[in-house]
């Protein structure tokens, strides 16, 4: 019994009492078990005359759909609903977003074209290295027809982007769109909230960024060494103008474009009775506003409507300059608008085009008398004498902590030469002198 007990031949208690159902959970499956053992007679003596044949038994544990139903998985369903629907909304979005950007690009590729030669990153093609003059423009010309959409860049789901180049006057140009996030639906209801509450509705709203470049006179320095390039200008132009600021800007928006940008920090704010009641005028004198604000403007400015947010004339960076260097003018063309909302840009493109072509009047126009350039020419001046001033006392407060490094490495070397006894002595002197500077002070205070 032993021998039988230690190969496994006799039964074990704890396998009796399994047997008996100590194990209430394992009851129905043990008896089903049992019965599943009995074995299944051989392919010969099933067919032996007068012999049934023994059949697998029938348990649940063979069949999942009886064990398990849909409303198991009520969790698993709803979080597989979300993932679907998010997914849906994001294709959805980004497609919206995407043929947004399509019908800017369709709306304003005719104005652009017609402006410069070369549009879109693709550059100048290799096809059209043999051409020049009138030829050389018109292949360009030909090649930017048919670029179509993609003069347009894709930089993300919600930015888009289109460059320029190739015009007299202007050195190039960036445009940039900023879409709503429709992608991302959380994100849109998260940025109108804070929106509402904080007064930053332009996050909330498509809009696009233009940055013209003009020349200013460098078309030497900034003219790429391309085929044809010097074709491209007349030899004999002159394209610099005067610095100042200058700006149209929409009401609502005038506080925060002067809170955001130093350079319109420089003016002040004069409503003009050529603009509709909803523009004012931000310049550093009259005089430049009487020569930029012509009525061709002001009747492109009032056509755009309520989507104009600011045309800007700048000669000044955007943040506070915290160096000389960055004090140096470079002028730049700002505009800003909001897309319409069913893609109709008819009263936009007069404001548009006349942007493209601004650099020509700029550099007929922009060029004023001493006074109004000594008055423009006063706060840069400031700036420039606070910027040295704080050079100057930061460049002083180096030399002082210099100063007292090297005092304080001197007075160390003395004392690591003295002994014990000397060195007490001097330490003494030093706090004497030190109580003499204090009470000498105090002295002067009283």
């Amino acid at each position: 019994m032993g021998i039988n007990n230690l190969f496994g031949g006799g039964k074990s208690s704890g396998s009796v009492d399994a047997a008996k159902g100590g194990d209430p959970d394992f009851a129905d499956f043990s008896q089903d078990a049992a019965r599943a053992a009995v074995p299944v007679a051989d392919s010969a003596a099933a067919n032996a005359p007068g012999v049934a044949p023994t059949l697998r038994p029938y348990t649940k544990w063979y069949r999942i759909h009886e064990r398990h139903s849909l409303s198991e998985f009520k969790s698993e369903g709803v979080i597989l609903s979300m993932l679907v629907v998010v997914l849906l909304l994001h294709l959805f979005g980004a497609r919206l977003n995407r043929n947004k950007a399509k019908r800017w690009i369709r709306a304003h590729s005719s104005a652009l074209n017609a402006e410069f030669a070369s549009v879109g990153f693709s550059g100048v093609p290799a096809i059209v290295a043999d051409k020049k003059g009138d030829e050389l423009l018109q292949a360009l010309t030909d090649v930017n027809a048919q670029l179509g959409d993609d003069a347009l860049k894709e930089k993300s789901l919600f930015e888009f982007a289109t460059y320029a180049t190739g015009r007299a006057n202007v050195a190039f140009l960036d445009v940039k769109l900023t879409l709503v996030k429709r992608f991302n639906p959380l994100v849109v209801l998260i940025e109108f909230v804070f929106g509402f509450f904080l007064d930053v509705s332009a996050q909330t709203q498509d809009v696009a960024e233009a940055t013209l470049y003009p020349f200013d006179g460098k078309e030497a320095l900034l003219v790429p060494g391309l085929p044809g390039a010097a074709e491209l200008r007349h030899k004999d132009s002159k394209s610099g103008f005067d610095n100042f600021v200058w700006a149209i800007v929409h009401k609502e928006r005038m506080k925060t474009v002067r809170e955001d940008r130093y350079d319109v920090s420089l003016t002040a704010t004069k409503d003009n009775a050529k603009l509709p009641n909803w523009l004012t005028v931000m310049t550093e004198s009259a005089e430049i506003t009487d020569a930029l604000l012509t009525p061709e403007l002001a009747e492109a400015a009032e056509k755009a409507g309520d989507l104009l947010e600011y045309l800007i004339i700048s000669d000044q960076p955007i943040e506070k300059p915290k160096t000389l260097n960055e004090t140096t003018p470079r002028k730049r063309v700002f505009l800003k608008y909001r897309l319409p909302a069913n893609d109709d840009y008819t009263n936009l493109l007069p404001l548009f085009r006349y942007f493209l072509r601004i650099t020509d009047k700029l550099v007929q126009v922009a060029h004023f008398r001493p006074e109004v350039l000594r008055k423009v020419k006063a706060p840069r001046d400031a700036t420039v004498r606070q910027i040295q001033k704080a050079d100057e006392e930061s460049k002083a407060e180096e030399r002082a902590a210099e100063r007292e490094r090297l005092k304080k490495a001197k007075r160390d070397q003395e004392l690591k030469a003295l002994d014990a006894k000397a060195q007490k002595k001097y330490l003494e002197r030093e706090r004497e002198k030190e109580l003499k500077k204090s009470m000498k002070k105090q002295t002067m205070r009283a």
